[in-house]
């Protein structure tokens, strides 16, 4: 599994109805992309709890090939014409589990970053984020929730896609406008090692 985000802040009067409007009408182009565990649309409003405007989809690929034809191709090529080329976070797969709620829909997305701090063994700190992951993925109103590392900057990132609009969980939180799920099946449960 290969985790992937960008986060595009925007203007603090921008019209967010513009956002909803695209995944309203293109979000469902990438219901059958090949490689694609599942893509998250999701948003965040200034004053809604955010202090910020933000769509910020949040990728799942189960194939380096999907994510890389998605890059180079026409469904990327279109954020970069509409909002300008964002920087693209990617982190490798460390685990990923189904919730109690994995059949309902998601409206709540909770992104949390760490870092893994020089004095402290990887093993052992990825060990416990997993431990972690997985204690939320069984938490009641979860849809799912990954778990990701970016070795060059030693950072954990961790995804919980909720099925109610308050999780019980520390992070950004995000609106989710739809969720585009292909190979969701496919994505390997558990570890990733």
């Amino acid at each position: 599994m290969h985790a992937m985000q960008y986060r595009i802040t925007l203007p603090a009067d921008y019209d967010m109805g513009i956002v909803r409007r695209r995944v309203a009408t293109r979000g469902h182009l990438l219901d059958d992309f090949p490689g694609l565990g599942l893509k998250a649309y999701l948003t965040r409003e200034r004053g809604d709890d955010s202090p910020v405007n933000q769509y910020a989809p949040l990728y799942l690929w189960n194939a380096a090939e999907g994510m890389n034809a998605f890059l180079w191709g026409p469904g990327f090529q279109g954020i970069v014409d509409d909002f300008g080329r964002p920087v693209v976070e990617h982190w490798s797969g460390l685990c990923f589990a189904d919730g109690p709620s994995a059949a309902a829909p998601a409206r709540t997305a909770v992104r949390r970053t760490t870092r893994v701090p020089a004095e402290v063994s990887p093993g052992e700190a990825v060990a416990g984020a997993v431990a972690e992951t997985e204690r939320l993925a069984g938490l009641d109103g979860v849809v799912c929730a990954a778990l990701a590392v970016d070795p060059r900057r030693w950072e954990l990132m961790e995804l919980t896609l909720w099925e109610h609009g308050d999780p019980a969980a520390a992070g950004e939180r995000y609106r989710v406008l739809h969720v585009s799920a292909p190979g969701r099946a496919a994505l390997r449960r558990g570890r990733h090692w």
